[in-house]
């Protein structure tokens, strides 16, 4: 094993990872996460992949990557132009299908001015046959109108009526608001309550809740997931500044909440827009925290 693989072993551990946590936040095969551990770099497809490889190992453990390849120069190996090869390849195949390409372009205008002209002749006869029927079909509606003969004092009795009816419903529906609003009782206030904690591990219960919101926010660089109590995961990964800030996640369906947190102290909680405070202190970087959703009726 070599000084650098020793170095990001080391620092891998100390942020409480294993190699398939590692594996999930790169999304670099854990075999070649084990080889750079290792210092085997002969499993890896070239120069620059073992070089782009460090570099998101490194970043995930929040090290400088410049720094990495400046004091271990002598252990990783030089970027070379290994792929010039294929791409010199690309480039023949992209000349000779723009060539096979062009003979199509030039036939291609002429298709399309074909369309075209069925496009629009086709447009003309269904607008001049339609605008005929339906010219048509008008006049022989107004031929067979009925003529109706309305009397002024009957619409006035009608609309009178009609204005009591509406003055009668109003008053019983503001009656009925009433009644209602003097019936309502103030529901109580949402509760997040630390039951228990031991170590690194936190349990709260939620109670007094119609919904149960999960949201994380990352105020600098950190490593979460989100499953529920049955162990099914609905978020992993990882949130930065610049990038990836905030993930939020409705459990309302679920009875609990497991949430794993890989720097606390940048790393902030809220349930329905509630913060949570850690019962562990926040200076502990890795924290498993547990939030069971109490429903109101129970």
């Amino acid at each position: 094993m070599t000084e650098l693989g020793n170095r990001l072993k080391e620092a891998r551990l100390a942020n409480g990872l294993s190699l398939d946590d590692l594996q999930s936040m790169t999304k670099i095969q854990k075999r070649y996460l084990i080889g750079i551990e290792e210092g085997n770099y002969a499993s890896m497809p070239g120069n620059f992949y073992v070089r782009a490889f460090i570099k998101q190992y490194a970043e995930a453990l929040s090290l400088d990557p410049d720094e990495i390849f400046e004091t271990y120069k002598g252990e990783i190996p030089a970027s070379l132009n290994d792929e010039l090869p294929q791409q010199l390849s690309r480039v023949k195949t992209h000349k000779s299908i723009s060539e096979s390409n062009s003979k199509i372009f030039d036939i291609l205008p002429k298709v399309l001015i074909c369309v075209f002209v069925i496009g629009v002749a086709s447009l003309l006869y269904y607008f001049v046959y339609k605008h005929a029927g339906d010219n048509t079909n008008e006049s022989i509606n107004k031929e067979n109108e009925p003529v109706k003969i309305v009397k002024s004092e009957n619409l006035e009795k009608e609309k009178a009526e009609e204005n009591k009816k509406d003055d009668i419903q109003q008053k019983k529906d503001n009656t009925e608001q009433e009644e209602q609003q003097t019936t309502v009782e103030e529901s109580p206030k949402q509760e997040i309550t630390a039951v228990q904690s031991s170590g690194r591990n936190s349990t709260y219960e939620l109670k007094n809740a119609d919904k149960f919101v999960v949201k994380l926010v990352s105020k600098g660089q950190t490593w979460v997931s989100i499953k529920n109590g049955k162990g099914k995961s609905f978020f992993q990964g990882l949130l930065k500044t610049g990038g990836t800030e905030s993930q939020t996640e409705d459990l309302s369906a679920e009875s609990a909440a497991v949430i794993r947190v890989g720097n606390a102290a940048d790393t902030e909680i809220y349930v329905n827009d509630q913060k949570l405070e850690y019962a562990v202190p926040a200076t502990a970087n890795v924290q498993n925290i547990t939030i069971q959703y109490v429903l109101k009726n129970e």
